[in-house]
């Protein structure tokens, strides 16, 4: 979902499967406390789960 979101509003993201790679699992975990995915980061403020009002505000959607 989040992808998608991001994709729609041409935003560049890089994707991490955490699953897979246990360096970015450690930087997740270190980064937001959580375990939990998705996690996304905008200029260093985290969002976790999909929260489309705070990341249209944060990458600048207009509602």
């Amino acid at each position: 979902m989040a992808k998608s979101y991001l994709a729609e509003q041409g935003v560049p993201f890089r994707e991490v499967d955490v699953s897979q790679d246990r360096a970015n699992a450690e930087e997740l975990y270190r980064i937001s406390g959580q375990l939990a995915v998705p996690v996304i980061t905008v200029d260093g403020e985290v969002i976790v789960g999909f929260n489309q009002e705070r990341l249209g505000q944060l990458i600048g959607v207009r509602g």
